[in-house]
């Protein structure tokens, strides 16, 4: 079974899929206040726009980052 979490910042929610994730560390290097692999939950969609969020998750080279 696929796991799938989404987090929201109240206009957008951003998708994760973990099995897909490569680990390239772009979302983290783009958005830091929002993606910290350290923390739990480690996205914060609330520290960004939503512009900022779609323009990083464009970024996600494995796909494993998508929105609605």
């Amino acid at each position: 079974m696929d796991i799938t979490k989404e987090y929201s910042n109240g206009e957008v929610s951003v998708i994760w899929k973990p099995k897909l994730c490569e680990h390239a560390g772009i979302c983290v290097k783009m958005l830091p206040n929002v993606y910290n692999p350290k923390e739990k939950p480690w996205i914060k969609a609330e520290n960004a726009t939503t512009a900022e969020l779609k323009n990083q998750i464009a970024q996600c080279p494995s796909g494993a980052l998508s929105y609605r």
